[in-house]
Formats: structure tokens, C-alpha cells, sequence
């Protein structure tokens, strides 16, 4: 990161490894590639570097990639791929949450949420939403390792959690 920020070139590394990540997330043959412990090395790297060439990755970002193919860690390129964005984030002052919903969110109601979150964290807030059915309805959001869970499904499990205790359980004796 201090090396493509020092060579003025962080937002096209950054570009690079977003690209990189819809890669391995949308080509199942591309990833068992990348993943196999059963090809070797030079096979590997000859596979990464044509597709780099291909997407016209920096210099930086193919040399970055061949250091772990080399030092075979290639099966960890989504975790790197991840810290570098957080450790980017962190960087630049602002932060990502998470947020999963029962149905998509419109424009502004993602736009009202970023507010929202940003003014009570005290930072600028990216929000990455997703959405996950099985919630019912409301969101769950997570910064960091904060996880609120406004979920419709975590409110009936408190319900019922409730209503199976015995009446007198609450009272003090």
C-alpha cells in the first residue's frame, strides 16, 4: 500500500484488486485455478499473470501477485485482498458496513442509512448492502465488530424467548 501510494498509483491498485476480487467471486474455473494445491507454481503464475495482462494490471499489482504465488499463498488472496481494503479504509478515514435486509434498498434509503451511520460513528461510512431473505424483514448491520440486529427474525426469537419463560421467573425473591 505505501508503495502504490508512494508511486501515486493506490487508486489503480485499488481498481486492480476490486477486479481481481469480482474474478475469483464470478469464474469458478478461474478460482479452483488459483486455489488448487495440486498445480505448480510456474503454472500458476503463467495463468495470473495472462489474466492480469488481460485486465491491464499495474506493475505493482502483478508483482504483488507473483510474491505470493511464490511464496504459495495464493490460497490466501481473498483475505489479502480484504485487509487490503480495510487497512485502505483506515487510511483514508472512513469505514464499511455491512448490512443485510430482508428486500433491496432503494438509492436513498442506503443514502439515509450512510447518513445516518456516519453521523453517529463520527466517520465517513461505506455501505455494502446485501440481501438476505431469511431476515423476514428489518437489517442486521455490522462495522467492524459491531453487529447490530434489528432483524425481524431476532425479534421473534427474543419473543419467544420471552413467552417460554415461566411467570414468575422475572420477580425477584
Amino acid at each position: 500500500m505505501d508503495l502504490a501510494a508512494e508511486s501515486g498509483a493506490l487508486g489503480k491498485i485499488e481498481q486492480d484488486l476490486r477486479d481481481l476480487r469480482a474474478m475469483l467471486s464470478e469464474s469458478g474455473d478461474f478460482r479452483r485455478l488459483l486455489l488448487s494445491p495440486r498445480l505448480a507454481r510456474a503454472q500458476q503464475e503463467s495463468a495470473l499473470f495472462a489474466v492480469a495482462d488481460k485486465a491491464k494490471f499495474q506493475p505493482l499489482t502483478k508483482n504483488f501477485l507473483g510474491v505470493l504465488t511464490a511464496n504459495r499463498r495464493l490460497r490466501e488472496i481473498e483475505s489479502v485482498i480484504e485487509a487490503f481494503f480495510a487497512a485502505l479504509e483506515r487510511r483514508q478515514g472512513r469505514v464499511t458496513a455491512q448490512v443485510q435486509t430482508a428486500q433491496d434498498m432503494s438509492e436513498a434509503q442506503i443514502k439515509a442509512l450512510q447518513a445516518a451511520l456516519s453521523k453517529g460513528l463520527g466517520t465517513e461510512v461505506a455501505v455494502q448492502a446485501r440481501v438476505e431473505p431469511s431476515l423476514l424483514g428489518g437489517m442486521i448491520v455490522t462495522v467492524g465488530s459491531r453487529m447490530i440486529d434489528n432483524s425481524v427474525a431476532r425479534k421473534l426469537q427474543r419473543l419467544q424467548a420471552l413467552m417460554s419463560k415461566p411467570a414468575n421467573e422475572d420477580k425477584a425473591a
